[in-house]
């Protein structure tokens, strides 16, 4: 029998968790984003009521009903975590509580100059390939520490940190290989405030937490199968 979407997201829970023990962390350490691109407002809703309050959007015009849908409901954090273009980057920066996939410069800018000054800083992570697949997104190794120095000095925008998409793998030492990379490359940037390391999916949870994530990005686990 298959599980409802309170027991799965109770079962990621409790894989974060242990994860959190085997690694030595505190517990509660790791935040877990629940990544609700193509599930209807419903599956949302329902997440909600078993107590999860951070979800992750990739695809903005959906995102944008999806929250109207549900905006009678209180302290949802948003995530956008999909690629960004120059023309969405308006209403990423009105609707959004955090920004995972900033590469460049130029959007980094953008956000901070359409950023609502009635709302907070948004919080910004830098997407580094660390895999550096040529087909993925995400600046540089190299590049990373000039465009970490530029974002952190735009007004509305608070850098926050780093994310990672690896290459997937099934071998957990080759899981751990470019989580590790990510932190370093968090831990050799010499700026003030970076307290973010966005890594881990399904099926790399347990990986990203022993390398020091502190967010997951987990869909599938949560919500199935998507149909998109």
């Amino acid at each position: 029998m298959s599980l409802t979407l309170p027991e799965r997201l109770d079962a990621v829970r409790t894989r974060i968790a242990l994860a959190e023990r085997k690694a030595g962390r505190p517990p509660q350490s790791v935040h877990l984003i629940a990544v609700s691109k193509t599930q209807p407002s419903s599956a949302v809703a329902e997440a909600v009521a078993a107590g999860q309050r951070h979800f992750g959007e990739n695809y903005l015009q959906e995102a944008l009903a999806k929250q109207s849908e549900l905006a009678n409901i209180p302290d949802l954090v948003w995530h956008f975590i999909g690629p960004i273009q120059s023309n969405k980057t308006a209403p990423i920066a009105a609707y959004f509580d955090w920004v995972h996939s900033v590469d460049r410069l130029k959007i980094a800018q953008r956000l901070s100059e359409q950023r609502p000054e009635a709302l907070a800083p948004l919080n910004i992570c830098l997407q580094v390939n660390v895999s550096e697949e040529a087909s993925k997104s995400g600046v540089s190794l190299a590049e990373l520490p000039d465009l970490a120095a530029a974002v952190a000095q735009l007004p509305r925008l608070r850098l926050r940190g780093l994310m990672a998409i690896p290459a997937p793998s099934d071998d957990p030492a080759s899981q751990r290989a470019p989580f590790r990379i990510l932190r370093q490359a968090l831990e050799n940037l010499s700026l003030a405030g970076l307290d973010t390391l966005s890594m881990g999916m399904s099926d790399d949870l347990e990986a990203a937490v022993q390398e020091g994530a502190t967010f997951v990005r987990i869909g599938t686990a949560v919500f199935g199968r998507r149909s998109g």
